[in-house]
């Protein structure tokens, strides 16, 4: 159902070097529950992403990421989520409790970017992830990678490509000091 659309965003994801491997997720809210990618899958390849339903188990295809993705959707409005491996922000996620960009899309579109804590996959990073994602449209999980959240994936993988241009803007700025 949402196969082609979740290639064309993960060739994007790809295009930028915001992923590598199969790294990386994204998910669309619908009806009584959400599309995800297949765990394994790379984003770039069209597969059929997998549903889980609010409420009841989550199937064993489905990304290791889900409990972010079903956490996000019971406590906000999102739509969509896309999560990435962005090498500048989780870089900068490992050295800074929240990130101020400093360009002009990053200042006017995400002034301040949360970094919250949590092991990949855990209950705890998508309870962190989910209360950022309440006030934000995007938050880093700490040397993990970006969530982020939109009306639609192209506007979550947007966000997900401000923050590393962003951080890569950041790490500029200390280089030319």
């Amino acid at each position: 159902m949402y196969s082609h659309e979740f290639e064309r965003i993960g060739k994007r994801l790809f295009a930028e070097h915001l992923v590598g491997g199969n790294f990386g997720n994204m998910s669309v809210r619908t009806g009584d529950g959400f599309f995800i990618k297949r765990t394994g899958t790379c984003l770039d390849i069209a597969t059929e992403p997998v549903f889980v339903p609010f409420s009841g188990a989550a199937p064993k295809e489905a990304s290791s990421e889900y409990r972010v993705h079903l956490a996000v959707y019971n406590t906000t409005n999102h739509a969509a989520i896309v999560h990435a491996h962005p090498p500048y922000a989780v870089a900068a996620s490992l050295v800074m409790n929240e990130i101020i960009p400093k360009d002009s899309e990053g200042e006017m579109l995400c002034p301040c970017i949360p970094v919250v804590t949590g092991a990949p996959g855990t209950q705890e990073v998508a309870d962190n992830v989910s209360r950022a994602l309440l006030t934000s449209k995007l938050v880093i999980a700490r040397g993990h990678g970006t969530f982020t959240g939109g009306a639609t994936l192209n506007e979550a993988y947007v966000l997900t490509s401000l923050a590393e241009h962003s951080c890569r803007i950041l790490a500029l700025k200390k280089y030319f000091l």
